[in-house]
């Protein structure tokens, strides 16, 4: 019994593994990717407009049919399961656009993502405050009327008031100002520091790869490179074709 315990701490979170997927019939966004999870880790996804990170995501939550291949959550294959069920068993995901309820309260936004188990409010809405403090300051306040930053922080608490395992981000930069886009960046490795697996799909590159401890560069539906975060950030190849000048910032 000992020895399969010490091998099951050891498999990873979550294994994609040659995960074929897309919209339309007959057309693949994806094409044959894999990508490991361990606990603890914080896993980025970059890559060109169009190399089927976002579709990524959206696959590993349900939300694209994965045609061929596997996704599997502590060995349990999760793949094409409905949303709510991957909530249930410790999956969150925070979408790009239309992430909070604009005519709901934050509270009412975070009150949303315990649907599940409504009873242990209390516990959870403390624990996401303690990262997030500003949610609870506006509380009753309307969530249309943040700031797109705030809004950012009331999607990833919504999503993380089931206390997930794993954590999935659809670009949590996009559309930000950079100050609110490093705000966002510390509050994801914090998250991460916290205990939650994440993965990242992320347009700004440099960042992410800088807070990320290994990342997966996809091109044209397809792993292109991989690596620890800071290595992927000095690779000559991914500076070229993915970073250009910034790749080159500390």
């Amino acid at each position: 019994p000992w020895g399969s315990a010490v091998s099951d701490i050891a498999k990873p979170l979550l294994i994609a593994t040659d995960v074929v997927a897309g919209y339309l019939p007959g057309v693949d966004i994806l094409n044959g990717v894999e990508l490991t999870l361990d606990d603890g880790e914080l896993v980025g996804i970059i890559g060109p407009n169009g190399a089927g990170k976002s579709t990524f995501v959206k696959a590993l939550f349900g939300l694209v049919d994965v045609r061929s291949g596997e996704v599997t959550l502590r060995s349990d294959d999760i793949s094409n399961l409905p949303a709510h069920t991957l909530v249930a068993m410790g999956v969150g995901y925070v979408p790009q656009r239309a992430n909070v309820f604009e005519s709901l309260s934050v509270e009412e936004n975070l009150r949303m993502g315990l649907y599940l188990r409504p009873k242990a409010w209390d516990e959870r809405f403390g624990a996401v405050v303690d990262l997030f403090p500003l949610l609870s300051d506006r509380r009753d306040q309307k969530a249309g009327l943040l700031s797109g930053g705030e809004r950012q922080m009331v999607a990833m608490g919504r999503a993380l008031m089931m206390a997930p395992s794993v954590l999935l981000l659809d670009e949590p930069s996009a559309g930000l100002s950079p100050a609110n886009q490093d705000h966002v960046f510390e509050r994801v490795r914090q998250i991460c520091d916290s205990g939650v697996s994440i993965i990242m799909v992320e347009q700004n590159a440099r960042r992410c790869l800088q807070i990320c401890d290994r990342a997966y560069v996809l091109d044209q539906g397809r792993n292109a490179h991989s690596g620890p975060g800071r290595e992927l950030l000095h690779d000559p190849k991914v500076i070229e074709l993915y970073l250009g000048t910034l790749g080159r910032a500390e």
